[in-house]
């Protein structure tokens, strides 16, 4: 596993692991002036790969869940490996995030990071080539996901940093205000499988759309149907302790908003502390989950010959 750092002070400063293409550091100037983490991250390789939670790292080959881990395409059934509750989270048992990508190139302000996933990896079909590129540019850090296929195949690519903006290890993200401009989230049965269709967010904790209090949400792990298309905003997190604001962008139909809800305090972060429930908060741009057995929603579906590319971009600046 290697560490490779791009952006400058008073910018930000990223740390990206070769072991899933993972953001384990994110250094960026508060709104208080002073400078700290805000990035939830792992002391070791082996505490990363011995981890559940994914932190910081590149999701795939689908990030969020698939049924019972099968789906038609083309005709005949996929089945796919599981490990949640019976079915098949962030890529399988052994996704992405858990593969050391190789470095396609590496200056002072951006990183280039590549995989192949081999026909048949966790029950997928088809060879992917993945590539992930993380480039700093002023205030902000572009997040670029693309892949391609010799076969048909499904392909839903994410990041899973968990952002704390009082610092890595500073306490929960209760008090941090999240904002999604979204009319639609996505009701879910027990095991995170949604139920059928979107539904409205008025009326419901979900209903973020002028802003709240993460912690009175009770806990969040859904998906938002985001407004609009093409790169907008998908979230914005502020922090009232430090007055650091986030923004987060993408090109992605949905963001799944995943407030920390089972972090157990059994990992270390960095800093050697605890991560318990709500040290972090994880906005995921992506596919709805479960699109692979949705035919009504945004499809998953890559072809050879074709490029599958989604973009994130991580904005920071005073809170407003």
């Amino acid at each position: 596993m290697s560490t490779l750092t791009v952006g400058s002070a008073p910018g930000p400063v990223v740390e990206v692991l070769t072991l899933g293409a993972a953001a384990q550091r994110l250094d960026v100037t508060g709104g208080d002036g002073v400078r700290r983490n805000v990035v939830l991250g792992h002391r070791s390789a082996d505490e990363r790969l011995a981890s559940p939670d994914h932190i910081g790292g590149t999701i795939g080959r689908y990030a969020n869940r698939i049924a019972a881990g099968r789906f038609p395409l083309d005709g005949r059934e996929i089945v796919v490996g599981t490990h949640d509750r019976g079915n098949s989270l962030h890529g399988g048992p052994d996704g992405f995030h858990r593969r050391v990508w190789d470095v396609l190139a590496h200056d002072r302000d951006e990183v280039v990071l590549g995989l192949v996933s081999p026909d048949g990896d966790q029950g997928f079909p088809g060879t992917v080539r993945a590539q992930v590129t993380y480039r700093v540019d002023g205030d902000s850090v572009r997040v670029v996901m693309e892949a391609t296929t010799d076969a048909t195949t499904v392909v839903n690519l994410t990041n899973h940093a968990y952002f704390n903006l009082d610092g890595e290890g500073a306490g929960t993200i209760d008090d941090h205000l999240l904002t999604v401009p979204a009319d639609d989230y996505t009701p879910v049965d027990s095991t995170g499988i949604p139920l059928g269709r979107h539904a409205t967010v008025a009326g419901t904790p979900f209903d973020l759309r002028t802003g709240g209090r993460i912690g009175d949400a009770g806990g969040i792990d859904h998906n938002y149907v985001v407004r609009g298309d093409g790169l907008r905003v998908a979230a914005v997190l502020e922090s009232p302790r430090t007055g650091t604001r986030l923004e987060v962008h993408t090109d992605q139909p949905g963001l799944q908003v995943y407030t920390g809800n089972y972090l157990d305090g059994t990992h270390l972060g960095p800093g050697g502390r605890r991560y318990h429930r709500g040290a972090g908060i994880a906005l995921e741009p992506q596919l709805f989950p479960d699109s692979p057995n949705r035919p009504e929603w945004p499809s998953a579906v890559l072809r050879a010959g074709e490029r599958y590319r989604s973009e994130l971009v991580w904005r920071f600046g005073p809170a407003r």
